[in-house]
């Protein structure tokens, strides 16, 4: 490729969500009621985790896992999108897009290893019940999480790595509210064709094992589960499962309406972003609270005991 202009790129112009002219009040309430209700309800989550002995199991210290990734994920875009739509420089700095792209391959290849991890936690307590302590005692479940952020700081490491080793030289306008490896590595000017490839495959081959993993272990506790006797048995074991499929599905379903669309949508291409940073981070608390007693139990008890303390 030929070289456009010699001087360096020190800084990016964020050009927000496309089609959105004019609704910039909306956007900001928009995304500031779902960035508070996030942060309100995985604090809620961690809170009910830490306190309550009950749920010092490791279904719940991976859940507590996912809380801490869904204060985090929204926290990389949401709060330099909101000074900008409330007039501020839309400006992003190099080294700031580069943490972006980080923070974001980072934390949402950590979700997909998450994700994996508690399938086999549920594929390990419904159909190992009586070795199910064993299966996953302490020590595995440390390593399994150190080794879900550890592997996941590897991707993003390479990822960003890649993508920033490359001169940008202009134009520098990031085509969405967000750095991604896309919007960014359009605006290179050199050849982008390794970055391309390496990307492409290292997020495919990781989000494709994660999926294939956990389409596993539910296949075997569906199976499982249809061989238990009474229908009060089916019932709760499904239920244990129903709030983690309900967030796969959240997670992987923009993903497949990204990819598995026939022909390219500047629309769809828009509104998938903002359901992966924005809303389902704020969903997963509801998900995982409304149809769990235990954890409702949990933060009620949570609540009542603040609320004593602050009025003693």
């Amino acid at each position: 490729m030929k070289m456009r202009n010699h001087t360096p790129v020190t800084e990016f112009l964020l050009m927000g969500i496309p089609h959105t002219k004019g609704l910039e009040n909306v956007l900001f309430v928009f995304f500031l009621a779902f960035y508070l209700l996030t942060l309100l309800g995985n604090l809620l989550i961690l809170l009910a985790i830490l306190t309550s002995s009950n749920l010092h199991t490791p279904m719940y210290f991976f859940l507590g896992n996912l809380s801490v990734f869904d204060i985090f994920f929204p926290s990389v875009s949401s709060p330099k999108m909101m000074l900008y739509l409330m007039g501020q420089s839309r400006t992003i700095s190099y080294q700031g897009c580069a943490s972006q792209v980080f923070f974001y391959h980072f934390l949402g290849c950590t979700e997909c290893f998450l994700y994996t991890v508690m399938a086999y936690d549920r594929f390990s307590a419904i159909c190992h019940p009586l070795r199910y302590t064993v299966i996953m005692n302490h020590r595995v479940c440390t390593i399994m999480t150190l080794g879900t952020w550890m592997g996941s700081c590897l991707h993003a490491s390479v990822l960003t790595f890649l993508i920033f080793k490359l001169p940008y030289c202009g134009p520098n306008e990031v085509d969405n509210f967000f750095c991604d490896i896309p919007m960014v590595l359009s605006l290179a000017c050199a050849d982008t064709s390794l970055a391309q490839t390496v990307s492409f495959t290292n997020v495919g081959v990781v989000s494709l094992i994660c999926f294939l993993l956990i389409l596993t272990s539910y296949t075997r506790i569906i199976i499982s589960i249809l061989k238990i006797s009474s229908s009060e048995g089916r019932h709760r074991a499904f239920s244990t499962c129903s709030a983690h499929l309900t967030s796969i599905l959240l997670f992987y379903g923009p993903v497949f309406l990204t990819y598995l669309q026939p022909a390219s949508s500047s629309w769809l291409d828009s509104v998938v972003p903002v359901l992966n940073n924005i809303v389902t981070p704020s969903l997963n608390p509801l998900i995982y609270t409304l149809r769990n007693k235990d954890v409702k139990l949990a933060l009620r008890k949570a609540l009542m005991q603040g609320v004593h303390t602050c009025g003693a």
